[in-house]
């Protein structure tokens, strides 16, 4: 997974794709209130936000963007059955009702799940949006030439799994009913308790099929947001959005929508933004960046100056960056030695190669600090704050190197303080005090991820991250632990090769579960289960700090994505 400050593919499925943006708790909302230069907090309507971004709003169609939530610019746009509440911390990992009355209404075993929409809902030419329309959203989603998005619904949907879409099959997806304008029925292979939160997806936008121009939709998609598109220039590099007159707040309780106009320019040096976001001067002093972090440098600068410290939110995603063994190289076939690099690690040294304590917290779970993900606190393999060499050394010689051992730890030559040379350079370091020589094998950015992510080439020690597509346990160790998700000739996150039938089988029961608060407590229970085969060493979960121009009001965090919410700022 990419580092997460785009808008939302996976942040868990490598640096190829990437997802959506940045969880302990973000901070709540007396550290988030933004205060303007005048003295007024007070939110109120009117004036233009500009958005500072690196990366450019590209494939802005709803069915080729990997988002959850419904993301932050798209969410602008594109409303969904469901989306995340926009609210700060903890409060906003849940999921609530969007273009629907209610989160969904499953059968008894959780294979069928039904919708109905709200009334009055319109598109930004006024005509109704209809639950056809999302039937219709959904199918041109598995079209090749729109491809991009999650793959879920391929995996989920009865009869889904070789659909065309709707370009070449016009008969559509018989799992996907709609027996009336206002509701829609989804008919799944197997129980998913999790399905409201796939429904915050962006595929689940309507889209009215007399409109669809195909790969020409993302210039002007039609709006069921606040916001529809009156630029886009340069595949997303700028695109200015004015108010949908047809959008009414009385069916969107989660978007504010304050500002009359928002303008986003990317394609910008990251040390460009926070500059701009720094000396806020002129429009700059009404902007946000949707995807650019503070580095350490740069953070230690603002740290010193009281006002501009006023001007950084804190936030934190469902992401962990940790240690991955191939337990079919040796060494690390022995249980043994994967202990001893556990205990050996020092987490203060590597948080400092992150970027020091406010940027990263250290990790002994897989899962990541927060409710919504079940985490349950366990340290397996206690290093302290500096590691534990003697308990290391005593691991390694009965594991018949009493001598010690020498080992590659591969890593990504990326600039990026989570799988780069330095956090490599701090686990080599903390490894040598054990009696573990550690060489160190750099790979660019893409031959690193294709060589971690394929078994044929993976290595026996490596660094790795992982981050959810939505806010829960299910996406997080599903993908890297659940034996039926090994892919032998594809990329492979399963990076352990784990493939245990009880492992397999607890996640099937978990995901039966719709009372997700139950679900979330079974996830965690899971994680220390896994923990114990010593397939991971989690090292850290990361912390996004990011400077918003000195005019911006209501700034929203939520641990759905860990940075600031643009539905929900004003700029007056």
């Amino acid at each position: 997974m990419r580092h997460p400050s785009l808008t939302a593919r996976r942040v868990a499925a490598v640096s190829v794709s990437l997802v959506l943006a940045a969880g302990a708790a973000a901070c709540g909302p007396e550290d988030n209130d933004a205060k303007s230069s005048g003295g007024d907090s007070t939110p109120h309507k009117g004036g233009t936000l500009t958005v500072l971004n690196s990366n450019p709003q590209e494939d802005f169609d709803p069915a080729r963007l990997y988002t959850s939530g419904g993301g932050n610019v798209p969410s602008l746009v594109f409303r969904t059955l469901t989306t995340r509440n926009r609210e700060n911390g903890a409060a906003g990992a849940k999921v609530v009702p969007d273009l629907a009355t209610d989160t969904g209404r499953p059968n008894k075993d959780a294979t069928v799940w039904t919708y109905t929409l709200k009334k009055g809902l319109k598109y930004e030419d006024g005509t109704a949006i209809t639950s056809a329309d999302i039937k219709y959203g959904i199918e041109r989603s598995f079209a090749p030439e729109l491809s991009g998005g999650a793959p879920y619904l391929r995996d989920w949907l009865v009869g889904a799994a070789d659909y065309q879409g709707p370009y070449k099959d016009k008969k559509g997806l018989a799992a996907i009913e709609t027996p009336d304008e206002r509701t829609i029925v989804f008919h799944l292979n197997k129980p998913e308790g999790e399905f409201p939160y796939l429904a915050t997806q962006t595929q689940f936008t309507p889209v009215p099929k007399a409109k669809d121009t195909g790969t020409k939709y993302e210039e002007h998609p039609v709006s069921s947001g606040p916001y529809k598109v009156v630029t886009n220039e340069n595949d997303g590099e700028h695109l200015v959005l004015e108010r949908n007159t047809y959008w009414s707040a009385s069916t969107d309780a989660e978007r504010k929508a304050y500002p009359d106009r928002i303008d986003v320019k990317s394609r910008l040096d990251s040390s460009v933004i926070n500059q701009r976001l720094s000396s806020s001067q002129g429009a700059d002093a009404a902007a946000v960046t949707a995807d650019t972090n503070l580095g350490p440098a740069e953070l230690a600068k603002v740290t010193g100056d009281k006002e501009l410290a006023s001007r950084v939110g804190t936030g934190h995603f469902g992401y962990t960056n940790y240690i991955a063994f191939n337990p079919t190289v040796k060494p690390f076939d022995n249980v043994k030695v994967r202990q001893a690099v556990s205990y050996a690690i020092d987490r203060s040294s590597v948080v400092n190669a992150a970027g020091g304590s406010a940027l990263a917290e250290p990790a002994t779970t897989y899962l990541p600090n927060q409710k919504s993900f079940g985490y349950e606190p366990y340290d397996l393999f206690p290093a302290g704050a500096t590691g534990n060499a003697a308990k290391a050394k005593e691991l390694l010689k009965e594991a018949g190197y009493p001598n010690g051992l020498t080992v590659t730890l591969t890593h990504s030559n990326a600039k990026d303080f989570e799988t780069s040379p330095e956090i490599a350079t701090a686990v080599q370091d903390a490894l040598k005090k054990a009696g573990i020589t550690v060489k160190l094998q750099g790979l660019e950015e893409n031959d690193y991820s294709d060589t971690i992510h394929n078994v044929k080439t993976e290595p026996g020690f490596f660094l790795a991250h992982w981050g959810a597509d939505w806010p829960s346990g299910g996406p997080f160790l599903a993908p890297i632990f659940d034996g039926r998700q090994i892919v032998k000739d594809g990329a492979n996150f399963n990076t352990g090769l784990l493939n245990n039938k009880s492992v397999n089988d607890e996640i099937d029961a978990i995901n039966k579960l719709t009372d997700l608060d139950a679900a979330a407590k079974r996830w965690g229970a899971l994680d220390k289960k896994i923990g114990e085969q010593a397939l991971t060493v989690p090292l850290f979960h990361p912390v996004y700090k990011r400077l918003y121009g000195k005019d911006i009001k209501n700034v929203v965090i939520s641990d759905w994505t860990g940075v600031l919410d643009i539905s929900q700022v004003a700029v007056k």
